[in-house]
């Protein structure tokens, strides 16, 4: 992956930790890890981000879904600590119905059961678009789970701007509000990776649809604006756009050229 990363512009790169519809799961060999470790070294990577599955609910209502979601992110972070400079993000799921404050509760519990001293990788929380029982389509959503963990220090956040506008904040009108209210629930500190993706669905629709970047109702304009933010501009960005690898290649060109133009 770190070598078709470099075949198209980029400098870093996202990967699911194990099938992201599913459960099974595939780990990389020690050579796999040796010849990632030099590359991303040699080529200056940021860090890379290891995503977790959909089908993990670390707030999920039975102890069936707890106990998947509990055993598989133990294993997901044991096997990826051989990997420096790697960030694990995560959903952090549904209440089901149970309502939000039960929810953010079932998220605690499981970051409690799983973070471990001994193994400090990053775990972020993904903004979500709040659609359905989501837990964390409210920036003070993600603030109670941070709060409230015991091993807080390890934990993030990461923007995904086609899913902060479909919960609500317009980033389109006012990005530079839209970031001061994230410093205050949450804190600028926390905010560690930017999902770059534009939207298919209206703002406040509450709905997940990505789209290529310009492509959607956030527009080029909004998109060039957030990856030159002097609050963004330092962190790794990574596209979750619905495109071909070749098209992939054509935004990050189109990216890096709006980039250098505005430094």
């Amino acid at each position: 992956m770190g070598k078709t990363a470099l075949s198209i512009g980029a400098d870093t790169f996202q990967f699911f930790s194990r099938n992201p519809r599913g459960g099974a799961v595939k780990r990389p060999t020690a050579a796999d890890v040796q010849g990632l470790c030099a590359l991303m070294k040699e080529h200056r990577f940021a860090p890379i981000l290891a995503h977790a599955p959909y089908t993990y609910n670390p707030c999920g209502g039975t102890p069936a879904l707890l106990d998947f979601a509990r055993t598989a992110m133990r294993e997901d972070l044991a096997a990826l600590a051989v990997i420096p400079k790697l960030m694990y993000n995560l959903h952090p799921g549904s209440h089901t119905g149970r309502g939000i404050p039960e929810g953010i509760d079932g998220v605690v519990a499981t970051l409690d059961a799983v973070l471990t001293e001994a193994n400090p990788i990053p775990v972020l929380l993904e903004t979500m678009s709040g659609k359905g029982s989501e837990v964390g389509g409210a920036f003070r959503e993600l603030r109670a789970i941070i709060g409230a963990t015991k091993l807080n220090k390890q934990l993030g956040v990461c923007f995904d701007t086609c899913h902060v506008y479909a919960a609500g904040y317009d980033i389109v009108k006012n990005l530079d509000g839209v970031l001061k209210h994230f410093d205050q629930v949450v804190g600028l500190e926390r905010l560690k990776a930017v999902h770059l993706n534009d939207s298919y669905e209206a703002f406040e629709s509450h709905k997940d649809r990505h789209a290529p970047l310009g492509k959607g109702v956030l527009g080029w304009k909004t998109i060039v604006a957030v990856i030159n933010h002097p609050t963004l501009r330092k962190l790794p960005f990574y596209l979750e756009t619905p495109c071909t690898v070749p098209e992939h290649a054509e935004e990050i060109a189109r990216l890096r050229k709006v980039f250098k133009e505005r430094r």
